[in-house]
């Protein structure tokens, strides 16, 4: 039957990691300290230099190293090697290296490791994620957005359009009482930094509740809808409560911002189509492909299975595959201002932006 799952990331950086680093890190020392100068290895018996092709530096045991596998391990082995040096004598070693990796790669695969139930699942873990990670590049090359479309899409959600922006204090506490308290004693004359010094819990109270100038999109819906409501050199009358707790919140100003230009938004613009049509790309090949989930492996391993070392994972039911919307995909895909944050660690990191 077909259903839709989640993919859990689009890429990441880890896809490229061919194996625990440790053992990695492991692998070529053990290959670094073979013992053998850096020097070109032995010519293959199996075949001579006559008989290579041009791609070929050399074979190892009839197989053979092309200079495309090399590229890519040196590349790789200067990025780890502090203060490396690109000479001959560095090149030399690094495919003394590699020959040693692939000759104990040859006698583990004699031996039949490549056939172990762990270990050919992690090549083909290790096989699709690359390829995954190859082809996704490959359709944001084949996909750019033309710049109709980046137009377009900024005349959609930018251009023409204006907003306003806030600058306020508030005080944050825990009780809807005390709020109500710190209220009358504005009415009676009190301060408002000095009361936002004194009693706000929240990280903007040591500077008198500064918000700063900010967008009321960052805030959370009921402080930026209390704020929409006010007016100038006024403080709300009753508490505004949000998951923070209680705000009493004082409007210093307000102002109204021009839409920002193509250019500075130009990048977020392309971000956002590629996305796009990556997600079109990902959902379509989803929907032709047949998925059929095996009940007998939602349940977890008997107890006696169970170890610290070898944890029984619980596979997820149908019903959570099938609970799984686009809407979900889609979030991996959101920037972090379409998250909830902290509306307190926003003002604060847009003040910092300022000074």
């Amino acid at each position: 039957m077909k259903m839709k799952i989640i993919l859990a990331a689009l890429c990441s950086a880890g896809l490229l990691t061919a194996c625990n680093q440790t053992s990695e890190q492991t692998a070529t020392e053990a290959a670094s300290e073979s013992g053998r100068p850096a020097t070109l290895p032995a010519k293959s018996e199996q075949a001579s230099s006559d008989e290579m092709d041009i791609e070929t530096l050399l074979t190892v045991n009839g197989k053979p190293v092309t200079r495309t596998m090399y590229s890519l391990y040196f590349q790789d082995r200067m990025r780890n090697v502090a203060d490396a040096k690109n000479s001959p004598e560095m090149q030399m070693s690094v495919l003394n290296e590699l020959s040693n990796i692939l000759i104990v790669a040859q006698d583990a695969e004699k031996s039949g490791l490549h056939e172990r139930a762990d270990i050919a699942a992690s090549l083909e873990l290790l096989k699709a994620k690359l390829l995954t990670q190859v082809a996704i590049q490959e359709h944001a090359t084949s996909h750019k957005p033309t710049d109709e479309q980046v137009q377009q899409a900024y005349e959609a959600e930018y251009a023409g359009q204006s907003n306003t922006e806030f600058k306020a204090r508030h005080i944050l506490v825990k009780e809807e009482d005390e709020a109500k308290s710190l209220i009358e004693k504005l009415a009676g004359g009190a301060d408002f930094a000095e009361l936002a010094i004194e009693h706000s819990t929240g990280p903007t109270g040591k500077n008198g509740g500064d918000l700063g100038w900010f967008d009321p999109a960052q805030m959370v819906k009921p402080f930026a809808d209390a704020l929409k409501g006010m007016e100038k050199d006024k403080y709300t009358t009753t508490p505004v409560k949000t998951q923070f707790g209680w705000h009493v919140i004082l409007l210093e100003d307000s102002r109204e911002t021009e839409a920002p230009t193509l250019e500075s938004v130009k990048g977020k613009i392309l971000t956002k189509l590629q996305q796009g049509s990556l997600s079109e790309y990902m959902q379509g090949l989803r929907d032709n492909s047949t998925l059929v989930f095996n009940e007998k492996n939602a349940k977890p391993a008997a107890a006696e299975e169970q170890t610290s070392e070898n944890p029984a994972a619980e596979a997820p039911t149908e019903e959570a595959m099938e609970a799984t919307t686009d809407k979900e995909m889609a979030s991996d895909q959101q920037t972090a201002t379409d998250a909830p944050t902290s509306m307190e660690n926003q003002a604060e990191e847009m003040k910092e932006a300022k000074e």
